[in-house]
């Protein structure tokens, strides 16, 4: 059994969240379902899990598995072509459901045009019902055209989905300048061999840089060739608190700042 005192630390997830989780049922093999995911959290003491999928609302699935589990459940959706892109009918929806997230397109980034208008009824949609806005797979410039328009129509909650990636790609200073407007998800999928192989140093010095409270960390498991979201998150804390971050920085990042986003 582990005894070292900083590294069982690493091991309690209490009143964590984990906001970029994968389940199934999905178009691609996930190593978790709903219901699974959400009583791993719930044994771990999590506050809560956000499901995504690149392909359709998780709303319903969220709303069931938190009345399976009693776990708080938070689901939304992702504009990409499976829900027809920059579709206002799919974000009202997905509100009216009880969804609380709207991701830009994802695996469709690079087929779907950030059109103004269209982008500009979703964000008032956003505002109107207390949603969150997150970026998706959008470049950097894309990501500051879309915080340009949220500072126009007053849109706060706004989360720039794993910006070390290589997909996204954002530099040091661009993250800096996003953090002036939103909270940057790391997530640590990045660091993972069948990924982007991110070494954790680089992740620890951009929150250190950019500052915790302005980050989210997240795990973005579920993909049935990593680890559990649970093991997850306890391997990222542990990596951090090895990189210099401080616990008090990573219950921030874990707790405070996913409620904050969420819930406030």
């Amino acid at each position: 059994m582990n005894t070292n005192p900083e590294t069982k630390q690493t091991e309690i997830l209490k009143g964590f969240m984990d906001t970029h989780i994968h389940t199934s049922p999905d178009v691609k093999p996930r190593l978790l379902n709903d219901y699974e995911a959400a009583l791993e959290a719930q044994e771990k003491g999590m506050a809560g899990i956000v499901l995504k999928s690149h392909v359709e609302s998780t709303a319903g699935r969220a709303y069931i598995t938190h009345r399976m589990t009693g776990l708080p459940v938070t689901g939304g959706v992702t504009l990409n072509l499976t829900v027809g892109g920059l579709n206002a009918e799919a974000v009202r929806t997905t509100a009216l459901m009880g969804g609380k997230i709207i991701w830009l397109p994802t695996i469709h980034h690079q087929e779907i045009k950030l059109d103004h208008n269209a982008l500009n009824e979703i964000l008032h949609l956003i505002k109107d019902n207390n949603l969150v806005l997150a970026t998706g797979h959008l470049n950097p410039e894309e990501i500051f055209q879309v915080l340009d328009q949220c500072r126009s129509l007053g849109v706060e909650k706004i989360m720039v989905n794993h910006p070390l990636t290589r997909v996204v790609g954002a530099s040091l200073d661009e993250q800096k300048e996003m953090a002036c407007h939103a909270y940057l998800e790391h997530c640590w999928v990045a660091t993972m061999p069948q990924h982007d192989k991110l070494d954790p140093e680089v992740m620890a010095e951009a929150i250190k840089e950019v500052g915790a409270k302005h980050c989210i960390l997240a795990t973005d498991f579920g993909q049935d060739h990593n680890p559990r979201p649970v093991l997850g998150m306890q391997m990222m804390m542990a990596s951090m608190i090895k990189q210099g971050i401080s616990w008090e920085d990573i219950t921030l990042m874990c707790r405070d700042n996913p409620k904050n986003l969420l819930y406030d």
